[in-house]
Parts: C-alpha cells; structure tokens; sequence
C-alpha cells in the first residue's frame, strides 16, 4: 500500500470529537475495557467489529437518549443502518439531536 492511500486510510478511520465523545459514552455506558480513541468509527457494532448484542445496543440507545435527547426505537426500520458503526450512528445523532 502506497503511502497516500495509507494516509487516506488512516484519517477515515481518525475519530472526530463527535465521534470521540459518542465513543466514550459507548465504553462508560457498557463498562467496556477498550479505550474510546482505539474504537474503529467504521468497524461494526455488532460482532466482529465492536463484538456488541442486542442487549448492549439497547443500552447505547438509552445512553444516547439520555445523553443526546435523540430517540431510537427498537421497531426503528432504520435501525440497522443507525447502528451499523460508531460513524453511521453519530451520523444519526447530529442529525436528529435536540439542540
């Protein structure tokens, strides 16, 4: 891998402070051993990416409710892609946040 597409990988995958916060509020809301700035924005959250259940998503929903004023239901069509990574869920919240 070439040194530009290197870079260019490295910063898609660079927490922005949205990102970063959203992520510390995953780890504190789950008691996760992983540090906030080591989170993969793009990787999954479920399974093979960040590893989490059903049980941790409804959590992170809470927690983002709380947090954000921003409401995600469970029977949400969306859902799937709301929580498809750390990025796609920001994504959402700084769209549809009560400010």
């Amino acid at each position: 891998m070439n040194e530009l597409v290197m870079k260019e990988t490295l910063s898609n995958n660079a927490l922005t402070a949205e990102e970063l916060k959203l992520a510390q509020l995953i780890v504190s809301s789950l008691n996760l051993e992983t540090q906030a700035a080591e989170i993969d924005p793009t990787a999954p959250l479920y399974a093979e990416g960040m590893g989490l259940d059903s049980i941790d998503i409804l959590e992170v929903a809470l927690a983002v409710s709380k947090a954000y004023g921003v409401k995600l239901r469970s029977d949400d069509e969306h859902n799937r892609k709301i929580f498809n990574s750390l990025r796609s869920l920001n994504e959402h919240i700084q769209q549809h946040r009560a400010k």
